[in-house]
C-alpha cells in the first residue's frame, strides 16, 4: 500500500486494533466509547449510527432507512432494513403525475433503521440493548454544538419547507406547508427561534430523547407496535394518509447474503467485492467495474495500463458507469419483482460486451443492456478479534420528506420518491414494496478473508463512489486516506460530469474534447453532493481507515 500523499488533504490515516469511521465526531466517539466498555464492532456501530440519529438529523434519523453487512470473523452476513409502501397504495393514486413527489407523506414509507438496530445488537452484539443509546439520548436531551457541514445542510433544508426551493419544488412543497399550518407537520422543531442552527451552535431536542428512551427500552417495540407506532399512524391518519398501524406492525428487516463478484484488479489481483442486492444500487458498481476489468490496452487488461489520475483513467471509468447506471435504472427493483437473477448482469460475456461499446475516442450515450437469460450516512467500525462493520442509513433527502411525529423528534424518510410511475416497470409504485433504494454498504474480501470495509454515502453518487474507490485502491495501491481525498467525477443526467476541482486543467480539456459536457463539481447544488467516503483496510497488524474531509467526521482508534 502506498502511504505518499499527493492531494491536498487535512487529515492522515488513522492505524489502531479497534477503529470508528463515520461523518460526525460526536458518533465515532460513542463507537469508541462501546468498544472500550468490551462490545465488539457491532456495538460500536450500532451506537454511532443512533446518535448519528440526533447529531446529523440532515442526513439520517429515527424514521429513516438502513442497510448493513457484518463480517463475523469467518463470513459476511448482509441485512436488509429498507422499509416498504403502504399496503393500501396503489399507482393510481399518483394519476396524472410526471414523478413520484419529494415530499409529504405521499413519499413516506415505512422506516426501517429501528428494526436494523435491535436485530444487529440481538445477533450480534455483546453490550446491553440500551447501552448503545447512552450518548444519542444524552445529546438529545442536552444538546450537541453543530458541526460546520450540517449546519450547512441544515440550512438548505429551512429554504426547502419555508417553500423558497426552485420552482420545480413549489407544487409538492404547497401541500406540505399546509400540513405545517394545521400542525401536523413539526419540522419548525428543528428550528430553534425559527431558524436553523449555525455550526457551533448548541441544539437540544428532549423529546427525541424520550423517544429513544422507549425504544431502547422496549427493543424497538414501541416503534413498530406501541405507543410510538400509534403516533406515526395517528398523525399520517390525520393528513388522510395511507401509512397504518398494520403497516408498521407488518415491517420485517431480512438477512440476505450480498452478492459477490470477483473483479481483477492489477495490485492486488482477484478480489471480490460485495454489495447488497436489489432493491438496492449496489449492483451498479459491480457492473461498473466489470466492464473496465474487460478493457484493456496495450496488451494489458485493467485500468491502470492508463496513468493514474489522466484523461484515459477517467474517460473509461466514466464510460463504464453510465452503462452500468442505464442497467441498474431498468432493471433494479424490489427483489420480488425482478425480472431475472442480478447475477446475470454480472456474466462475464455480457460485461465484455458492454465494455466493448467503449470508445476511448469520444463519448456514448448508452442505453440499457439485455443479459442473456440463465441524503445519508455511512459508517465502518472495526475490532481486534476481526469484526468488520459496514453500515449505512439515510432519510433520503435532508430531513427527509419534512414531516415530523409530533412530539417525537421522528423526522419521516421519502423513499417512496424513488419509485418508479411507469407502467410496467419492475420499480412501479405498488402496495407494500420497497422502492429502488440508493444507499448502499460496501466490503471487499480476498482469498476469503476481509479487506476493506467501506461506502461513499450521498444518493447517486454511492454506486460510482464504490467503484472510485475500489480502483484507487486495488489497481493503485493507493491508502484509504488518499482515495477518499482524490478528485471526485459523477455521472449527471443529460452526458453531463460534474468533476472535482482537484482535477488537472489539461486532463479536463482533453476530456471536454472527447465530448464530455464538464460540470463545477463545487457548484453543483446540495442534491448533488460528491458523497463521504469512510473506509477501514484490515492490513497484517491492524487496520488502517480513511474519513472524508467532505464532511465534518473522523476516523478514531485505539
Amino acid at each position: 500500500m502506498d502511504f505518499t500523499f499527493p492531494y491536498p488533504s487535512r487529515r492522515m490515516p488513522v492505524l489502531a486494533r479497534n477503529v470508528v469511521a463515520t461523518s460526525q465526531p460526536l458518533a465515532v466517539q460513542a463507537g469508541i466509547k462501546a468498544l472500550h466498555d468490551g462490545g465488539n464492532a457491532v456495538d460500536a456501530a450500532v451506537a454511532a449510527a443512533i446518535t448519528l440519529t440526533v447529531v446529523e438529523p440532515s442526513s439520517n434519523g429515527i424514521g429513516g432507512d438502513a442497510f448493513c453487512m457484518v463480517w463475523d470473523g469467518a463470513r459476511l452476513h448482509g441485512l436488509n432494513a429498507c422499509g416498504r409502501s403502504p399496503a393500501a397504495v396503489t399507482a393510481d393514486d399518483f394519476a396524472g403525475r410526471q414523478s413520484m413527489p419529494l415530499y409529504g407523506w405521499d413519499a413516506v414509507t415505512v422506516p426501517g433503521c429501528v428494526s436494523a438496530w435491535v436485530e444487529l445488537s440481538r445477533r450480534f452484539g455483546k453490550l446491553p440493548f440500551a447501552r448503545l443509546f447512552d450518548a444519542a439520548i444524552n445529546y438529545a436531551r442536552h444538546g450537541f454544538a453543530v458541526s460546520p457541514f450540517t449546519a450547512r445542510d441544515w440550512a438548505q433544508a429551512q429554504q426547502t419547507f419555508r417553500g423558497t426551493a426552485a420552482g420545480a419544488h413549489r407544487d409538492e412543497l404547497s401541500k406540505l406547508n399546509q400540513l405545517e399550518q394545521n400542525g401536523l407537520s413539526e419540522f419548525a422543531q428543528f428550528l430553534p427561534n425559527g431558524k436553523a442552527p449555525l455550526a457551533g451552535q448548541v441544539f437540544a431536542f428532549p423529546q427525541q430523547a424520550e423517544t429513544l428512551e422507549a425504544i431502547a427500552a422496549s427493543h424497538g417495540e414501541s416503534f413498530y407496535r406501541g405507543a410510538l407506532a400509534e403516533k406515526i399512524a395517528a398523525a399520517a391518519a390525520a393528513a388522510g394518509a395511507k401509512l397504518t398501524l398494520a403497516d408498521l406492525a407488518a415491517h420485517r428487516c431480512d438477512w440476505t447474503p450480498p452478492i459477490a463478484h470477483t473483479y481483477h484488479s492489477n495490485a492486488y489481483g482477484a478480489v471480490e467485492v460485495h454489495e447488497m442486492p436489489p432493491n438496492g444500487q449496489g449492483l451498479a458498481a459491480q457492473i461498473m467495474l466489470g466492464i473496465v476489468a474487460h478493457h484493456g490496452c496495450g496488451g494489458r487488461a485493467g485500468i491502470n495500463c492508463y496513468a493514474l489520475d489522466s484523461a484515459d483513467f477517467f474517460h473509461l471509468q466514466i464510460e463504464a458507469m453510465k452503462l452500468a447506471l442505464a442497467d441498474a435504472h431498468r432493471y433494479i427493483a424490489d427483489d420480488e419483482y425482478l425480472e431475472f437473477p442480478p447475477q446475470r448482469l454480472l456474466a462475464a460475456d455480457y460485461l465484455k460486451q458492454r465494455s466493448e461499446l467503449i470508445d476511448m475516442r469520444r463519448t456514448g450515450q448508452p442505453t440499457f443492456g439485455a443479459p442473456a437469460a440463465g441524503d445519508t450516512v455511512y459508517l465502518a467500525s472495526a475490532d481486534q478479534h476481526g469484526m468488520m462493520v459496514s453500515f449505512i442509513q439515510s432519510n433520503f433527502y435532508d430531513f427527509g420528506c419534512g414531516i415530523v411525529i409530533p412530539g417525537t423528534g421522528i423526522n419521516m424518510q421519502n423513499r417512496a420518491a424513488a419509485f418508479s410511475l411507469t407502467p410496467g416497470h419492475r420499480n412501479q409504485i405498488a402496495g407494500g414494496k420497497r422502492p429502488f433504494h440508493t444507499i448502499l454498504p460496501g466490503f471487499v474480501t480476498q482469498g476469503g478473508k476481509p479487506l476493506l470495509s467501506f461506502g461513499v454515502m450521498g444518493g447517486p453518487m454511492q454506486a460510482q463512489g464504490h467503484a472510485q474507490m475500489i480502483i484507487r485502491i486495488c489497481d493503485y495501491r493507493q491508502n484509504p486516506q488518499t482515495a477518499s481525498d482524490a478528485p471526485r467525477w459523477q455521472v449527471l443526467p443529460g452526458n453531463r460530469v460534474a468533476l472535482e476541482s482537484g482535477v488537472a486543467e489539461e486532463v479536463k480539456n482533453e476530456l471536454a474534447r472527447r465530448g464530455h459536457a464538464l460540470v463545477n463539481a463545487e457548484a453543483l447544488e446540495q442534491d448533488f453532493s460528491m458523497g463521504g467516503a469512510q473506509l477501514i483496510y484490515r492490513g497484517a497488524d491492524g487496520y488502517i481507515a480513511g474519513s472524508d474531509s467532505r464532511k465534518d467526521g473522523m476516523a478514531a482508534g485505539f
